[in-house]
């Protein structure tokens, strides 16, 4: 799911107080380094689904730019 902010049911963003302890937060940043191409996804997983992150890791692996065709790199930053 790509998106901007992660939000709470109310529409409004979560702040780090509100942050769900059983919550793994990932931002995947996938971008071509020979061009200007760049995507940013943002997704949650629950603990206990850590194995989701895995899957989703095996689909991005092998991406090409759709622009230039060269492999894109692939960045992830975690917030447990």
């Amino acid at each position: 799911m790509e998106i901007e902010n992660f939000q709470g049911s109310g529409g409004k963003l979560l702040t780090d107080s509100e942050h769900n302890e059983g919550l793994i937060y990932v931002r995947a940043i996938i971008s071509c380094p020979n061009c200007t191409y760049k995507k940013v996804f943002k997704k949650q997983f629950l603990r206990k689904d850590i194995e989701q992150i895995k899957v989703s890791l095996k689909v991005f692996d092998w991406m090409a730019c759709d622009q230039c065709g060269d492999l894109l790199n692939l960045n992830l930053e975690f917030k447990i």
